[in-house]
């Protein structure tokens, strides 16, 4: 483990893969050289547990889903896989690739708070980010309720990381579910 560092959640493995050892991953990145190029990567069952290292030794996405299949230097078998599944997979916050202008990391969404117009004060803040297909932001609202947004243009259509904010503008209903 490195000490003194802070770590990113890229994705979170699911479900063995077959005999031999490889695991489904449900990606947290859009980034797929994380599940895809060999190296040093950690796991962690949760937050309570420290990080461990793990060398990934390859990776693949599986045609037409967002799954990645990974294979980890010294896991052989069905049965290794299986000891695995439910760890997260991390990397150190010092291996974030560098992003354009007006781009931003999905994980940087998460304290955000949600606004539904620029001038008034948070409805609630983002608690996690979800996959089912598409990106869903999971937003805690003031009252304690949770609900899920999906992050499309068309209802979060303004982020702004540095100023800690986002716009939502939800269809009629979408916030009471």
């Amino acid at each position: 483990m490195i000490s003194n560092e802070t770590w990113m959640t890229v994705g979170k493995l699911v479900a063995p893969h077959g005999l031999r050892g490889e695991i489904k991953i449900n990606p947290r990145s859009d980034f797929p050289e994380r599940f895809t190029q060999p190296g040093k990567r950690w796991l962690q069952k949760t937050k309570e547990h420290d990080p461990y290292a793990i060398e990934l030794l390859s990776g693949r996405q599986l045609p037409g889903k967002r799954i990645f299949v990974v294979r980890f230097e010294g896991v052989k078998s069905r049965t290794e896989a299986q000891v695995l599944i439910g760890n997260n997979l991390l990397v150190p916050t010092s291996h974030r690739p560098k992003l354009a202008k007006g781009e931003f990391h999905l994980l940087d969404l998460v304290g955000l708070e949600a606004k539904l117009n620029p001038d008034e004060p948070a409805i609630g803040k983002v608690s996690d980010l979800k996959n089912a297909g598409n990106d869903l932001l999971e937003i805690e609202l003031i009252e304690g309720r949770k609900v899920l947004i999906p992050l499309v243009e068309q209802i979060v259509p303004l982020i702004k990381v540095k100023e800690g904010w986002l716009l939502l503008t939800p269809p009629k209903g979408l916030l009471e579910l």
